[in-house]
């Protein structure tokens, strides 16, 4: 166990009481290490965010069952409020609770606060060890800043003085994390604006945003082979317009190479299509070319064995997941663009590594994801019922008009096709890629009402098994966050271009501040899929050529919205493995997983299905019992193939959040 995590547990003796109240303004609490370290200790943490939805959740599940000298869900609960103020909340708690206060200020008092509370919980405990290793008095914001680049992204922007430097380092950050924050990025920006070699570079952006740095790198690639004469078709990206800076990368550099063949492997750079050319290149550097139909599958058999290595274990953060979530969509994404005769040489390397994944994405998820909803969403959402939160934020940061646009049952690997052909329509389309879960089962009655509720499912436990209240629950959120009705949009059922107008006129009117939608068509094509998920990537293909998705994103800029795109879920091939003669699925094509209002019902089909698993799953109904199907199958007839949803599979589970943005 790390200092920093003790340093935390120390402030909670096991036994010493029931109920605590911690004053938590910089979410300490909210951690994922220290959340999972705390429910290891019997401690539950529960965010204050209404005194109502406080008051009710602890009266019923906690105190009543404390009352009967039984442990119930946990041994003890912290409620942590996002703030300094302990007296606002009810006298009855304050009575009764242990009050505890938690201030990175106090945590860390040789370092500037400003700056501590902009990096992320995730270098908090690194930061504590170096902090005791290495300070014996108090540092300027400056030293600060200085301090956190070096011992915690091992960054020293003093002794960068040459380009290959700058390059080597800015590749290793991308390709190890997102990139910096965004206070330290502009730190690394003034120091290196003093060398003349740096002063036309955007530096501030190519180390805070990794998708803008992606794109450059890529422009460079291909002006790169063009200067050797290696010329082609661009794949999945488009001769840049001329508001993409062009950045000369010294890609022939030994360490710039080995860090770019990395990225061609796990799809973040895309490589480029040539025809019979004798080629001068490095090794290194082939991975980044195409020369013949074989050359993709061995780049995918490549990119397999990589990330086989780096497949995130039991103590990993969820992060990695989400890492690993976006280089497994585009390597599946390149996969089923692969000719079939090519793609059946290296389908059963495909399946192992999906096997693997799945494995190790349920190991972590039965020790971690009870603590998924309770993490902080300033920076992003890591849950889905999360978006509404964080877009609230991005309101209150100035983005006046927003649309939210849920891609139902759209899978990680198919936004990728989705992506690139958005790419080559419009050459001023920058997507900010981000990944969150969706609530367990992936059903669109579960996760898509919390993706519009902004609650848990066990808070709408009355309408779990529909969609019905959607409107309602998306209008409730934002009246609860200062919107009238008026201002409030919802609409469903968007699937063809001719429905285009009729939203126009909708969205035209100006008193509108926020718009959720759901677009039906990825889910449609899916449960009509006969030809697995191959077929699915060439009808979602097809149906980007119709021009529908170009015209909603364009109708949407054009009235001056902000634009965030999601998912309820994703989807996974499954082969059938016979359905159970109980229970009920709260929707037909939901078939990875059977629910339950019964527990000896659910345990009698779990013994008559012996390729299942039972997983209790923290915020659904007390009453609500799962049983999942193992392994990729199905509650389908036996031996059918099918493409299916409700189950726990990367493809399922972790589905994509982007910010898509327009620059002129």
């Amino acid at each position: 166990m790390s200092r920093w995590i003790e340093r935390i547990l120390n402030e909670f003796p096991a036994d010493l009481a029931r109920l605590w109240i911690v004053a938590d303004p910089d979410d300490v609490l909210l951690a994922e290490q220290i959340l999972s370290s705390l429910r290891a200790r019997g401690f539950e943490v529960l965010p204050f965010e209404d005194s109502v939805v406080f008051r009710a959740e602890y009266e019923e599940r906690y105190r009543a069952v404390w009352d009967r000298s039984e442990d119930g869900p946990a041994k003890s609960l912290i409620l942590q409020l996002r703030g300094n103020n302990i007296n606002d909340l009810p006298w009855d708690y304050l009575r009764q609770a242990r009050k505890v206060s938690l201030s990175l200020a106090d945590l860390f008092p040789h370092l500037s606060y400003g700056v501590v509370r902009q990096i992320g919980a995730e270098y908090l405990s690194t930061l504590f060890d170096a902090q005791t290793k290495h300070i014996s008095q108090s540092l300027g914001e400056a030293l600060t800043k200085d301090f956190i680049l070096t011992h915690i992204f091992r960054l020293g922007p003093h002794f960068i003085s040459r380009p290959e430097e700058l390059w080597t380092e800015l590749l290793r950050l991308h390709y190890r994390s997102d990139g910096l924050p965004p206070i330290l990025a502009m730190h690394a920006a003034q120091v290196l604006g003093e060398h003349s070699a740096f002063k036309e570079l955007p530096i501030a952006e190519l180390f805070s945003s990794k998708s803008k740095f992606l794109r450059m790198v890529q422009d460079a690639w291909f002006r790169y082979l063009a200067k050797r004469n290696v010329t082609g078709a661009r794949t999945a990206e488009p001769t840049p317009p001329d508001f993409v800076p062009m950045m000369e990368v010294p890609f022939d550099h030994s360490e710039v190479g080995l860090i770019v063949h990395s990225m061609f492997l796990e799809g973040s750079l895309h490589p480029l299509v040539v025809q019979g050319l004798e080629l001068d290149l490095p090794d290194w550097a082939k991975v980044g070319i195409v020369q013949d139909p074989y050359a993709i599958r061995n780049l995918i058999q490549e990119g397999i064995k990589n990330l086989l290595q780096t497949l995130p274990m039991l103590e990993s953060s969820y992060r990695d997941w989400l890492q690993s979530s976006r280089q497994l969509g585009e390597l599946i994404a390149r996969f089923h663009r692969l000719d079939a005769s090519l793609a059946d040489g290296i389908n059963d390397s495909v399946n192992d590594l999906l096997k693997t994944a799945d494995e190790q994405l349920l190991a972590w998820l039965t020790k971690h994801y009870a603590d998924l909803s309770s993490l902080p969403v300033a920076k992003a959402p890591v849950m889905v019922n999360h978006i509404p939160r964080f877009l609230s934020m991005r309101r209150n940061a100035g983005q006046t008009r927003i649309a939210l646009l849920v891609f139902d049952g759209l899978a990680i690997d198919q936004w990728v096709h989705i992506r690139e052909h958005l790419i080559k329509q419009s050459k001023q389309m920058i997507f900010d890629e981000n990944a969150c879960f969706a609530w367990l089962p992936t059903l669109t009655s579960i996760s898509r009402q919390a993706i519009f509720s902004g609650l848990k499912p066990r808070e709408f436990a009355d309408t779990i098994e529909t969609t019905a209240s959607e409107p309602k629950l998306w209008s409730r959120f934002w009246a609860d966050h200062g919107l009238l009705g008026n201002e409030v949009f919802y609409r469903k059922g968007i699937k063809r271009t001719e429905q285009l107008d009729e939203l126009n006129s909708f969205l035209t009117n100006p008193s509108i501040k926020i718009a959720g939608m759901v677009v039906d068509t990825v889910d449609e094509i899916v449960h009509g899929a006969v030809l697995g998920k191959r077929g699915i990537s060439n009808q979602i293909a097809s149906w980007c050529e119709s021009g529908f998705i170009d015209r909603l994103f364009a109708l949407l800029r054009d009235k001056g919205f902000h634009i965030y795109l999601t998912a309820d879920h994703g989807n996974v091939e499954a082969v059938g493995q016979g359905r159970p003669n109980q229970g009920v699925a709260p929707e037909l094509r939901g078939e990875r997983v059977r629910t339950y209002r019964n527990e000896a019902l659910a345990m009698e089909s779990a013994i008559l299905s012996p390729n299942t698993y039972r997983l209790d799953i923290a915020g659904l109904p007390s009453d609500f019992k799962l049983l999942f199907a193992g392994n990729r199958t199905a509650f389908v007839h036996k031996g059918e193939q099918v493409v299916v949803h409700g189950g726990i599979s990367v493809e399922e589970l972790i589905v994509p959040f982007i910010k898509i943005s327009y620059v002129s």
